[in-house]
């Protein structure tokens, strides 16, 4: 497993600025922002809310399953941090128990996805994880959720690509889900250290070439053969070429796309993975300095709006951290104190 930023990073994370934080609290607001949008083509959300740049934030600002599931994952891996260093055994009970319990909850009621709805429902039984895990799906469930494991200072590259991969194989086992995930928490990682914007892309390919026929059996166990693979490098190879394939889609997009298009024509409408992480990240680099813009663009979106704009603010808060969100907004986001207090934790 490699982890080599050399040259990308212009800093060390700065905890003044509170990546963490930001992030959280972005991808919440990009969840809320993009909640009315989702299953309406551009045409019908202009007729509805007006010009796009001028979008503003619902009243009262309700959160998606998008969040309750970033949530989830994110107390399930509190828990496991508290009990000792992270590996499969430690992450996989604490973030099981958070799942089934969201599975359960009377708030659960916010357009969940079926994948998500079906695998907790297994996972509520002692069975094993791997046999609740839906390996037909690439669902963008696998990775809307994941920024919190690219947030926790402290992993090692392998613990970070491993829980990031864990954790969508718990409902979403298509090797592109899980694949999409590890690229998704590393892009956060990678902002959340310092990375350059405009060198993101050609890192999250070098990334991808690196691991790309690397199956982590500590972390996914037999995962594979449920599957019709020949092998385990061909599991991971299936999953890490779609998402290179994604990968150039979005360079050619980036510098080429104008605001004014939807981003869903160049890089896919983000109901998978893969789309959901290139259209997310596609939005952040088209205003790179100007976060409020990159959510609404992503909000104005023909494709999965709120798991779109999620993922845009969670790149634009890991990159500029927690000031830069309007408090106009961000005070009146759903789940706040709870998002601010796990941002504090993981950027002390």
């Amino acid at each position: 497993m490699t982890d080599d930023t050399t040259g990308a990073v212009n800093d060390s994370r700065n905890p003044a600025r509170r990546p963490a934080a930001g992030a959280l609290i972005g991808l919440a607001l990009g969840d809320a922002l993009g909640f009315p949008t989702e299953f309406n083509d551009v045409r019908s959300i202009l007729a509805k809310f007006g010009p796009w740049r001028g979008m503003d934030l619902p009243k009262p600002a309700f959160i998606t399953d998008d969040t309750q599931m970033t949530l989830a994952l994110a107390r399930g891996l509190r828990t496991a941090l508290e009990r000792g260093p992270l590996d499969p055994v430690a992450l996989e009970g604490p973030v099981r128990e958070e799942f089934v319990a969201w599975y359960h909850s009377p708030e659960n009621n916010r357009a969940p996805g079926r994948t998500c709805l079906v695998a907790c429902g297994l996972l509520d039984s002692d069975r094993r994880w791997q046999e609740a895990s839906q390996v037909g799906s690439k669902g963008c469930g696998a990775n809307m959720r994941v920024a919190p494991i690219g947030l926790v200072p402290g992993l090692s590259a392998e613990q970070r690509s491993g829980a990031a991969q864990l954790q969508s194989a718990l409902t979403h086992g298509h090797p592109t889900a899980l694949a999409a995930s590890d690229l998704t928490a590393h892009a956060v990682y990678l902002l959340a250290q310092g990375a350059r914007p405009e060198d993101l892309v050609e890192l999250l390919r070098g990334y991808a070439l690196e691991n790309r026929s690397r199956y982590d059996h500590h972390w996914l166990g037999d995962l594979w053969t449920l599957s019709q693979d020949a092998s385990p490098e061909a599991f991971a190879e299936r999953g890490w070429d779609e998402c290179l394939a994604i990968l150039d889609r979005l360079r050619r997009a980036v510098g080429t796309t104008s605001p004014e298009t939807d981003p869903c024509l160049a890089t896919g409408e983000g109901w998978i993975a893969e789309e959901a992480l290139a259209t997310g990240l596609l939005c952040f680099l088209l205003f790179p300095s100007d976060p409020v813009t990159a959510l609404r663009r992503a909000a104005c979106t023909k494709g999965d709006s709120d798991s779109i704009a999620c993922l845009a603010g969670a790149f634009a808060g890991a990159h500029l951290g927690a000031d830069v969100w309007p408090e106009e907004w961000a005070g009146r986001i759903e789940h706040r104190s709870e998002l601010l207090s796990l941002g504090a934790l993981w950027d002390a």
